[in-house]
């Protein structure tokens, strides 16, 4: 009885892999290509929509159904704030598209109106895809680049998608996973959110010590600031995160995170210590302990591969990790450099175009 059991379900499993495999294959079929009316599926232009979208998600192979019942059970949700490159946007958003998951795409204010309309006539094609609501004019460094993933964040709320966690992305970035591996990297947090952060060397502290003023750049100021609210101790990391849904919900709610909120809004590069120093707070759902032994390195943090330059080295004298042989080859191969370059790449999500150069 029970071996016939186990063969009953050995011969399920096999049925549904093989479902979704035969459309996999048939989803990856390419039609002869054509224009897309772009301009058409900005309108809203039914006709447009119907035929240019359905051409448009074929021949750029856009895969169309969950790929596994794991994956279509586990929905993510991305924040990928982007100013320019629309080549780069679509492929970034092609590599992370399943029909499961949901995408708000944030574009800088600023940004020039064709380029912010052929992302809209991108996202029209999708019914999980959409432009935010609010856009800022993002300034290098300010709290507008901060504030571009919280406008994100709380158009993901809304969303009906049951989402687990949300990525932050920028338009340069690639992953290093694919959907299902994501999923499995993100079940065994069980709950907890993955970031950079650790204690502040002197020279960041000037950070968020000093009131700085927005204009066509950020500058810092004479004035001192207060300290934090709730002297809660500060921690710095970098923008890309891995949070889980209720520490969005959190911080949109509870009164101590929006003290603090907006008390770094005149700080310098609020997104590197912002999201670090709210996973340290007691009580934020999904934080690390701010005691040191749970200090995060961006080299074991989940989100992002990051690889500088100037800390590349003789790994057998101390260095983190070895030099690329030939840095320029991204432009040629992105798996040489992969290959090349990126030695430490397991446990992480997305790499980075400028943070390999």
């Amino acid at each position: 009885m029970i071996r016939t059991l186990e063969k009953q379900v050995r011969s399920q499993s096999h049925l549904v892999k093989s479902f979704f495999k035969s459309r996999l294959y048939q989803a990856l079929e390419l039609s002869p290509g054509r224009r897309i009316n772009c301009s058409g599926i900005v309108r809203g232009d039914e006709k447009a929509i119907r035929e240019d979208c359905s051409n448009f998600k074929e021949t750029r192979r856009f895969i169309e159904f969950p790929l596994s019942q794991e994956e279509a059970e586990f929905p993510i949700a991305y924040s990928m704030v982007i100013h320019n490159k629309i080549e780069m946007f679509e492929r970034l958003l092609r590599s992370l598209y399943a029909p499961q998951n949901v995408y708000c795409v944030h574009i800088d204010s600023k940004s020039p109106s064709a380029f912010q309309e052929a992302v809209q006539a991108i996202a029209a094609c999708f019914p999980n895809v959409f432009v935010a609501s609010r856009l800022e004019d993002v300034v290098y460094a300010s709290w507008s680049r901060l504030q571009a993933d919280l406008n994100c964040m709380q158009d993901l709320l809304r969303s009906p998608m049951p989402w687990r966690y949300v990525l932050n992305t920028c338009g340069t970035d690639f992953p290093i996973k694919t959907n299902v591996e994501i999923v499995r990297a993100l079940k065994v947090l069980q709950g907890r959110n993955s970031m950079e952060s650790e204690k502040a060397s002197g020279p960041k502290r000037d950070r968020w010590r000093y009131h700085h003023e927005v204009g066509k750049f950020i500058f810092r100021t004479a004035t001192e600031k207060p300290p934090p609210p709730h002297n809660y101790p500060m921690f710095t990391g970098n923008a890309y995160i891995v949070v889980t849904r209720a520490f969005v919900q959190y911080i949109f709610e509870n009164p101590t995170a929006q003290q603090f909120l907006e008390w770094a809004k005149d700080t310098y590069s609020p997104d590197e210590h912002v999201w670090a120093t709210l996973n340290r707070m007691p009580g934020v759902p999904g934080a690390t302990p701010q005691n040191d032994k749970f200090q995060l390195s961006d080299m074991n943090a989940l989100p992002r591969l990051v690889k500088w330059q100037y800390l590349e080295g003789d790994t057998s004298k101390g260095a983190p990790y070895p030099p690329c042989k030939n840095p320029n080859y991204w432009q040629e191969k992105l798996l040489n450099v992969i290959t090349q370059c990126v030695s430490n790449i397991i446990g992480h999500l997305f790499i980075q175009k400028e943070q390999i150069k």
